[in-house]
C-alpha cells in the first residue's frame, strides 16, 4: 500500500513525466471526469488549474509554491497595470513584475554560478542558503535542505509567461483575464508548464472563455502527436542518449574521432527528438482538452542558414525573445552596427536562459556571431529567392555542422570535455576503422539514422501519414497504438530519462 501511495506525493528523483505510465493513469482520471463537467466552464477551468498545480507538485515538490507566487504577483500588477493611466505608475508596476519574476529566476537558477565566480575571483568563501526551504521549514516543518537551492522544474518557462502577460497589458496589447482561476489556469497548464512551449497570453487567454470543442480529425491528430512524441522521446532520444552519446560525451577521449562525431550527431537528434517529441505530447495532450498550443518546432535541421534555423527551432522561445528583448534592445531600428550587437546580446541571454555556465553563454555567442553575420552577409551581397537545389543543399549541409559543433558546447560537461571531443575529432579519426565501428555500433547507429530521415521527410508526407492515421478505423488505430506501446516498451531503457529541457 505504502508503494502505491508514493506515487501520489512527489519524490525527489522521481518527478512525474510524460513518458511514464502512472502520468497517463492521472491523466486518465482526469479524462473520465472531464467528460462529464467540460460544457460548465468554471467547473471546468477549476478542476484543470488544480490538476495542474498538482502536477506540477509532483514535479517540483513544495517548489511549486513559486508558481502561486508568480501567479499572485502577475495577476494583481495585470490589473493595476490596465486600470491605470499614470504612465509613471505604469512604467514602474511593469518595472515591478519583470524584477520580482527575474529576481526569483535568477535566485534559483544562478545563485550557484555567481557565488562560485565570486568566490574563486576573490578567494572568498560565501555559502548558498536556500531562503524558500528555510521558509517552508518553520512553517510547516518540512525538514528541507536549506544549503542546497533546487532548480525548480519549468521556472524558465513560467517565468517569461507571466513577464510577457504584463508587458503585453502595459504594451495595451492584452486585456486582463477575469477571475484569479483563470490566470493561475494560463500560467500553470500542465501539459506545456514544464518544458514549454512558451504559450502567449493573448494567443491562450481567450481560449479559457470558448466553450469546449473537439472534432473527431482533431482527436485523430491528438493521439497522433501524442504517439509521434512517445516514439521521439523512447525510441530515439532515451536510446541514443543511454547506449551512445552519455558514455562518449562521459569520456570522449576513450573514444574515436569517429566516435565523437557520431555522437555529436546522436546529441543533435536526440535534443531535438527529446524536446519536440516533448511538444508533441503537450500539444496532443492539450488538444484532447479542448485547448490548441503553438507550432514549436518545424523541421529545424532542414534550414538553409541560421536566421532560418531559429524560425525553425523552439519557436515560442525564439519569437519571445525577438519580441521582449531583441526589440526593446531597439532591434534593427538603429543602425546596422546596433543590429548586430542587439542580436548577440539576445543569444547571450539566450544561452544564459538555458544554464548557469560559461559552456552556455559560449553556444549563445556562436549563435550570436553567426546570426550578425548571415544579416551582413544578406545585407552586402542580397543573393535572390530562386537559389539552386545544389546551393541549398550546401547550404543546409554547412548550416547543420555549424549547428551540430555549437551543440557540442552545449551537452559536454565541462570546456574540457568539449575541447577533447573537438580535438578527437580533429587528430584522432581513424577512418580505417569505421566499417569495424558501424558494425559494432549497427543499432545505435541505425536508430540515429532514422531519426534524422524521418525528420528530413517532407512535410507534405508527414502531414498525409496524419491525415490518414485520422481516416483510419477506430479498431485500426487501437491496434497501431497498442504495437507501439508494446514496441516501445521493449525498447525504452530501465530507467527513463528525463526530458532535457526540464533542467531549463
Amino acid at each position: 500500500m505504502e508503494g502505491i501511495l508514493d506515487y501520489f506525493i512527489y519524490t525527489e528523483n522521481r518527478p512525474l513525466l510524460f513518458t511514464q505510465a502512472i502520468f497517463w493513469g492521472f491523466f486518465g482520471v482526469l479524462m473520465l471526469v472531464y467528460q462529464l463537467i467540460y460544457p460548465y466552464r468554471n467547473v471546468r477551468i477549476t478542476l484543470l488549474t488544480l490538476f495542474s498545480l498538482y502536477f506540477y507538485y509532483l514535479s517540483s515538490g513544495y517548489y511549486f509554491t513559486l508558481l502561486l507566487f508568480s501567479t499572485l504577483v502577475d495577476y494583481y500588477i495585470g490589473n493595476a497595470l490596465f486600470k491605470s493611466e499614470n504612465p509613471k505608475k505604469r512604467k514602474i508596476l511593469v518595472t515591478l513584475s519583470v524584477i520580482v519574476n527575474l529576481s526569483l529566476l535568477g535566485y534559483f537558477k544562478y545563485t550557484y554560478f555567481f557565488t562560485d565566480n565570486f568566490n574563486n575571483l576573490f578567494d572568498t568563501d560565501l555559502q548558498t542558503t536556500n531562503y524558500l526551504a528555510l521558509t517552508l521549514n518553520s512553517i510547516l516543518k518540512l525538514g528541507m535542505d536549506v544549503g542546497k537551492i533546487f532548480l525548480p522544474v519549468g521556472i524558465s518557462f513560467y517565468t517569461f509567461q507571466t513577464i510577457s502577460y504584463s508587458v503585453d497589458i502595459y504594451r495595451k496589447k492584452l486585456e486582463p483575464v477575469k477571475s484569479l482561476v483563470d490566470f493561475a489556469f494560463y500560467v500553470s497548464f500542465f501539459p506545456q508548464l514544464v518544458a514549454g512551449p512558451i504559450v502567449r497570453a493573448s494567443d491562450f487567454v481567450p481560449q479559457i472563455y470558448k466553450e469546449y470543442k473537439l472534432s473527431k480529425d482533431e482527436f485523430g491528430r491528438a493521439v497522433f502527436l501524442i504517439l509521434n512524441g512517445l516514439v521521439k522521446k523512447i525510441f530515439v532520444s532515451d536510446y541514443v542518449s543511454v547506449n551512445y552519446v552519455d558514455r562518449v560525451f562521459a569520456n570522449p577521449d576513450s573514444f574515436s574521432g569517429f566516435e565523437n562525431l557520431m555522437a555529436v550527431y546522436g546529441y543533435s537528434i536526440q535534443i531535438y527528438c527529446d524536446f519536440s517529441g516533448y511538444t508533441d505530447i503537450a500539444i496532443g495532450v492539450a488538444l484532447l482538452l479542448g485547448f490548441r498550443l503553438p507550432l514549436n518546432f518545424n523541421s529545424p535541421y532542414k534550414a538553409t542558414n541560421i536566421t532560418d534555423f531559429w524560425r525553425r527551432w523552439h519557436i515560442s522561445l525564439s519569437t519571445w525573445l525577438r519580441d521582449y528583448l531583441y526589440i526593446s534592445l531597439g532591434g534593427n531600428r538603429k543602425g546596422q552596427v546596433r543590429t548586430y550587437v542587439n542580436l548577440l546580446i539576445t543569444m547571450l541571454l539566450g544561452g544564459l536562459w538555458h544554464g548557469a555556465h560559461l559552456r552556455f553563454i559560449v553556444w549563445g555567442a556562436l549563435h550570436g556571431i553567426a546570426l550578425a553575420f548571415h544579416k551582413m552577409w544578406m545585407e552586402i551581397f542580397k543573393p535572390g529567392k530562386n537559389e539552386s537545389f545544389i546551393s541549398r543543399l550546401i547550404a543546409g549541409f554547412i548550416t547543420c555542422h555549424f549547428v551540430a559543433f555549437c551543440w557540442i558546447y552545449f551537452r559536454a560537461d565541462t570546456f574540457a570535455a568539449a575541447n577533447t571531443v573537438i580535438s578527437q575529432i580533429a587528430t584522432s579519426f581513424h577512418p580505417e576503422l569505421i566499417g569495424e565501428m558501424v558494425f559494432s555500433y549497427k543499432n545505435v547507429y541505425g536508430v540515429i539514422l532514422f531519426g534524422f530521415i524521418m525528420h528530413w521527410l517532407p512535410g507534405s508526407w508527414k502531414n498525409y501519414a496524419s491525415i490518414t492515421f485520422n481516416r483510419i478505423p477506430d479498431y485500426a488505430k487501437a491496434t497501431i497504438i497498442v504495437v507501439i506501446i508494446l514496441v516501445l516498451f521493449q525498447v525504452k531503457s530501465s530507467e527513463l530519462q528525463p526530458f532535457i529541457y526540464f533542467q531549463f
